[in-house]
């Protein structure tokens, strides 16, 4: 009887957490905290972007058109 395969997303998940950690040397607690500290910027940014839109700023994500706050694309 054959195992079932793993699906693609946990692949890539273990292929991730696989690179983080060599990233860090294999030192698990380095790997966790640089993975928090992304985390947190990516917050961060998370916050100012939606701050942006609360003022009404028009605000150009990568890809995209300008996003109004009032949710119409110019």
């Amino acid at each position: 009887m054959s195992e079932p395969s793993t699906p693609p997303e946990v692949s890539h998940y273990e292929q991730a957490c696989d690179q983080a950690i060599a990233m860090c040397n294999g030192n698990m607690r380095s790997t966790i905290k640089a993975l928090i500290m992304a985390n947190e910027y990516l917050e961060a940014e998370l916050t100012e972007l939606q701050a942006a839109l609360q003022a009404g700023a028009p605000v150009r994500l990568p890809g995209a058109r300008i996003v109004k706050a009032e949710g119409n694309a110019a």
